[in-house]
């Protein structure tokens, strides 16, 4: 019954929110919509890009990335609707 459980929690969407400083992933899609989509693709986070976690802060709030040579920080809210790989 384990294996079920845990095929089941791997196939689960990962978003940017529950990635480990030190990691990098690749955006596979973003949810949400209109404003606040636009807003994320403008900062560069789009499908295929490479995005690596530098810190989190203690309450998780806000994120700090790297993504395509640029640092930026974002809201753990937004980190949400970024599903990664």
């Amino acid at each position: 019954m384990s294996t079920t459980v845990s095929a089941a929690v791997s196939a689960a969407p990962r978003t940017l929110r529950g990635v480990k400083p030190g990691q990098t992933v690749t955006v596979t899609k973003l949810t949400g919509e209109g404003p606040l989509r636009r807003r994320i693709m403008d900062m560069g986070i789009t499908k295929g890009a490479s995005v690596y976690v530098r810190k989190v802060a203690p309450l998780g709030d806000p994120v700090e990335i790297t993504v395509r040579g640029y640092e930026l920080s974002i809201r753990k809210g937004d980190a949400e609707n970024i599903l990664v790989e």
